[in-house]
Parts: structure tokens; C-alpha cells; sequence
């Protein structure tokens, strides 16, 4: 058994970013291991840019009201203990709600993160569908 030394938590770059966005750092493993999971936290608008994982992501929600959208599809509202996944090389974005903190745990193998361009105010802002009653 090994306790492993946590990084200080790290504000997350403009240039992947719209609003501020912190995550600490949960897990990375060393070759051959390739797992990674961080802890995100959102402020009231903050959302990542389109971008896409060479494995897919997994994302589970812990507080707040999580946005997430694939390319082309709906925006879809998720709540805490909403697991939502994305499949490698799917372009995609997440972050809160407008009026809410948002917290999820970000799940991911490797390194292969392909960053797109922001997501415009117009398409943050699309219609949404929930995921109340998905439980």
C-alpha cells in the first residue's frame, strides 16, 4: 500500500476553458498504467472547450448541475450521481449551469486529448434535456 503525495489544485488554462475551472489531481498512474482521475470544479458557467479523449471519458457528477454535449447532439442536464460517458474520439464539451458551482470526477485513459475550439455562448446556451428521473 502506498499513500500518494496530492499536487496543489491547479486553476485549468483559458485556452481549454471558459470561466474558471480548477481540478486536483486524483489518481495518475505510471506506464504501464495509464489511468487518470481528476476532481473538476466549475464555477456558475464555466465549461471546457469541444475537445475529444483517444480512450473516452467517463464523468460522475458530484455536486451541482453538470451541462454536457457530443457534436450535433442535445445538451443534456445531469445531476449528482450521473455517470456519463463519451466514447473515444467523440467531441464533446462539459461544465455547470449557469446559475450553479458544478464538481465531477473525470475519469480517462492515456494522454490523447484533442482540444477544439470554445463553445460559443449560442451553443452553451441550446435547448437541454434532463436526466431527473434517468435513475
Amino acid at each position: 500500500m502506498e499513500i500518494l503525495k496530492q499536487q496543489p489544485t491547479m486553476k485549468l488554462p483559458a485556452g481549454m476553458f471558459t470561466g474558471d475551472a480548477w481540478a486536483d489531481v486524483i489518481y495518475r498512474g505510471e506506464e504501464p498504467s495509464r489511468a487518470r482521475t481528476n476532481m473538476v470544479r466549475f464555477s456558475p458557467g464555466a465549461r471546457t472547450a469541444w475537445h475529444s479523449h483517444g480512450l473516452g471519458q467517463t464523468l460522475y457528477i458530484v455536486e451541482g448541475i453538470a451541462l454536457i454535449q457530443s457534436r450535433g447532439g442535445e445538451i443534456v442536464e445531469a445531476h449528482p450521481g450521473d455517470v456519463i460517458f463519451t466514447p473515444a474520439g467523440e467531441e464533446h464539451w462539459h461544465g455547470a449551469a449557469p446559475d450553479r458551482f458544478m464538481a465531477h470526477i473525470a475519469l480517462w485513459e492515456g494522454d490523447e486529448v484533442h482540444w477544439l475550439e470554445h463553445v460559443t455562448d449560442a451553443e452553451y446556451g441550446g435547448p437541454r434535456t434532463s436526466t431527473c428521473g434517468a435513475h
